[in-house]
């Protein structure tokens, strides 16, 4: 087979065109320290990446679950715990006006403050965080005790459920039909009755039992609640793993070792420059060069 000129040019040129599209390569990995620019480079690396990708995003939005998870949790906690000390506070009021001793006017006077006691209940019943009611079940957006309406309390004891790991849904509001009950409003309706009536002591201290049992409820679902809590730190702590490892794995399916890059790069600059001087002696040489 002839080797002319011609196809000693066109070698060249190809292969000078190869070590270009290396260069561009090593140096696009070099400014981007990924190991593609483009699906096309490698669909292995770039279908890896599209999966662990899509595992990250779905960390990050658990993240955010777990962000609303603990104001849901620590909301809801506060809101009992004010409950909690106000009902024994008319617990209190209840056992001092169960005295004998205590005139008319006494009780009367301990009426008012159970009132008062009753509204701030009312007002912790319909606590809210953000724009949801944490004591209405999954019904977020109604206000769950209004004592003017005709049914004064809700009884939607739905769970309110946060996806916090792929298919695990936790719990995170307490359940209202167990602590803010009709029962627990009539019974303290009940008591402020008889206090401003001045009924007897006996009359009054027949209502400790009910207080317990509502504060015992309450009592209760806190220990529900920090159950659930204790829970939820433990995902957390999993899900936050599981970013890191996912990260890592990431990296190494995408991130290029740049040592390995800027020597090969140097490497390839090498052997472009000792192409581009063999190219030139192979390049047909004119007439001006045998005159010379």
């Amino acid at each position: 087979m002839r080797v002319t000129q011609s196809m000693l040019s066109n070698n060249m040129l190809t292969n000078l065109s190869s070590s270009y599209e290396r260069l561009g390569k090593l140096q696009d990995q070099m400014n981007t320290q990924k190991k593609i620019t483009r699906p096309s480079d490698d669909p292995v690396v770039a279908m890896k990446g599209m999966t662990y990708r899509t595992n990250l995003l779905e960390v990050e939005q658990y993240k955010r679950n777990f962000s609303e998870a603990y104001n849901w949790a620590e909301n809801t906690d506060s809101a009992l715990d004010k409950a909690s000390l106000a009902l024994q506070r008319i617990r209190e009021l209840a056992v001092q006006a169960s005295n004998d001793t205590y005139e008319e006017t006494q009780r009367d006077a301990v009426a008012q403050e159970v009132k008062q006691l009753k509204e701030h209940l009312v007002q912790i019943a319909n606590t809210k965080f953000g724009d949801k009611y944490l004591f209405n079940g999954t019904n977020t957006l109604k206000q769950p005790v209004d004592l003017e309406a005709t049914e004064p309390v809700s009884t939607n004891g739905n769970p309110v459920q946060l996806e916090l790991s792929k298919g695990v849904y936790i719990q995170v509001n307490a359940d209202p039909t167990k602590v803010f009950t009709k029962e627990l409003f009539s019974d303290v309706s009940e008591l402020i009755d008889k206090l401003s009536k001045g009924e007897s002591g006996k009359e009054i201290s027949g209502f400790l039992d009910d207080l317990d049992k509502h504060m015992g409820a309450i009592t209760y679902e806190r220990a529900n609640m920090g159950a659930r809590l204790n829970r939820i730190e433990l995902m957390e702590d999993r899900v936050t793993e599981q970013e890191v490892i996912a990260s890592r794995i990431m990296s190494e399916n995408e991130d290029v070792d740049m040592e390995k890059v800027i020597t090969e790069l140097k490497t390839q600059e090498s052997v472009h420059r000792a192409a581009l001087s063999i190219g030139a002696r192979i390049i047909q040489p004119t007439l001006m060069d045998f005159l010379r």
